[in-house]
């Protein structure tokens, strides 16, 4: 039978106009996400109940592993960093531990978070070269614009007919919150932007940018409209955000939680002979509490917390003067024990000042001069896991957090700074909020006019204490993505061998 030519014609055009909407290829994929996890074991919550670890990880990602091979579907795990440090651990072994735990997991994408620079470049270089998983991380570079060893920049896996392209990111203000000496960082959104223009030019139909990132440059990442899926860390949030253009998810911190996002994705093929691509997300959030703990890994982990107890007696230092962590002295007076835990924040928070509350030193021990000092110790001296955190302060408000640290003299108070990079001068006589003479900050007269950089442990920048001045100012680090104390004072104990720092006249009272 012959078709008249206009009916003939249109059976043609709807003909290829179905072949043009037909699914050229469909692909299920399971991206599991963990971020900032820090403690090789497990902690019971405020609930009663017992969550995180990396024995709970494992158990989840083999779990998922496990579903995706029965149903023929493909998981891809993220690590959005922050891990290496900080924990009393890490403060042993620099990391060591954690990068055999994680090897265990296996995650296959890892993108480095400022923590893991915290004990230098060529600690971090040492920790990764130890790793067995794929390292990402396209704007961090060597001096000379050199790639990183081990690290790739993207990658494109192709599920099923869908390539979907995988950019890691490290987090661009790392100089200011680490230490990572001569590495460079370029800025990661404008990074991101170049790297899937590069992936969608190799074929790329879906992106995702795993990142550790906070989340302004999270949120700025989705906006460029780049990129589908932004898988983040840094923050310590559990946040998932979709607009059914892209989606931003963050999996809170030590494996509390665990976020999992099943994509279906559909690429056609166009008229023209273009991919389009459709998918849509499902999200499930794991919460630990729920999981049995992988039993290898479980075992590994109790392996490290016995070398953990086994090193806790083992001397850091000694004292060549006294050090008095009496109450009647740390909370009313200069201290020599509260000189060296100023310096030890200080120094690693590169900061102009520091200030400690005099409470916060609990042992009430007198060490005589000779004494050696184990991080035992220095946990009975710091036993609230207080975390550093450094902020910007204006000279008004940094004299007014002096004044309000000395206002309970002469009576024993909490509150009681003890300093590092100040020299202070008082007289108790004088009215409350009056007392202060002069301060000078590293050897120069305060400027009121001039804003300072103070490092503080996490209750003074609650406003702990009183410290109101401190809480209002800015904080340059959220205070879950800060150092531990104890860690900071035991790696400046190691470090000194010998302490001969004793009271110095930085706080003159009359």
């Amino acid at each position: 039978m012959i078709l008249p030519a206009r009916l003939s014609s249109r059976i043609l055009a709807l003909v290829a106009l179905l072949l043009a909407a037909w699914p050229a290829h469909a692909a299920k994929v399971t991206f599991v996400l963990v971020n900032d996890i820090y403690e090789m074991a497990d902690q019971q919550m405020q609930d009663g109940k017992t969550r995180g670890g990396f024995a709970r990880l494992a158990a989840v990602v083999k779990a998922e592993r496990s579903k995706a091979a029965a149903g023929g579907g493909t998981v891809i795990v993220a690590h959005a960093g922050d891990t290496l440090s900080p924990s009393l651990m890490s403060g042993l072994d620099q990391g060591a531990h954690i990068v055999t735990l994680t090897n265990m997991v296996a995650p296959d994408i890892f993108v480095p978070g400022n923590h893991e620079f915290d004990f230098g470049k060529a600690v971090f270089l040492k920790r990764m070269g130890e790793a067995r998983f794929p390292l990402y991380a396209a704007n961090l570079r060597a001096p000379g614009d050199a790639t990183v060893p081990g690290f790739q920049d993207r990658r494109i896996v192709t599920v099923d007919g869908v390539k979907i392209g995988l950019v890691g990111l490290t987090y661009d203000d790392t100089p200011r919150a680490s230490n990572p000496e001569d590495l460079v960082f370029r800025d990661s959104v404008d990074t991101l932007k170049e790297q899937a223009a590069a992936l969608r030019r190799d074929g790329a139909d879906f992106v995702v940018a795993v990142v550790h990132a906070d989340r302004d440059q999270q949120r700025a990442m989705l906006a460029t409209g780049v990129v589908d899926l932004v898988l983040g860390g840094h923050n310590h949030d559990l946040f998932i955000s979709y607009d059914q253009n892209a989606a931003l998810v963050e999996s809170s911190y030590e494996a509390l939680y665990v976020t999992a996002v099943d994509v279906d994705v559909t690429v056609t093929t166009t008229s023209e002979g273009r991919r389009a691509m459709a998918w849509w997300p499902q999200f499930r959030i794991v919460d630990t509490a729920t999981v049995t703990p992988d039993p290898q890994v479980a075992a590994a982990v109790k392996g490290f917390q016995a070398e953990l107890a086994a090193e806790m007696n083992v001397p850091l230092a000694t004292t060549a003067v006294e050090w008095d962590a009496r109450s009647a002295t740390v909370r009313t007076r200069e201290a020599a024990i509260g000189n060296v835990f100023a310096d030890a924040v200080r120094t690693t928070m590169k900061t102009d000042a520091a200030i400690l509350n005099g409470g916060g030193i609990r042992s009430g021990r007198v060490y005589p001069a000779g004494s050696a000092v184990t991080r035992r110790d220095v946990l009975a001296e710091l036993p609230f896991s207080n975390r550093v955190v450094p902020v910007e302060i204006g000279g008004t408000e940094l004299r007014e957090a002096i004044e309000h640290g000395l206002a309970k003299l002469p009576d024993a108070s909490g509150r009681f700074p003890q300093v590092s990079g100040l020299t202070i001068e008082a007289d108790v006589s004088k009215p409350v909020g009056s007392r202060v003479m002069s301060i000078l900050v590293d050897g120069k007269p305060l400027d009121p006019r001039r804003t300072y950089t103070v490092a503080v442990n996490d209750f003074i920048a609650r406003g702990g204490d009183g410290y109101a001045m401190v809480r209002d100012a800015k904080h340059l680090l959220p205070t879950d993505d800060s150092p531990l104390l104890a860690n900071e004072v035991m790696v400046h104990l190691r470090r000194l061998g010998t302490v001969t720092t004793g009271v110095e006249g930085r706080i003159r009272l009359k």
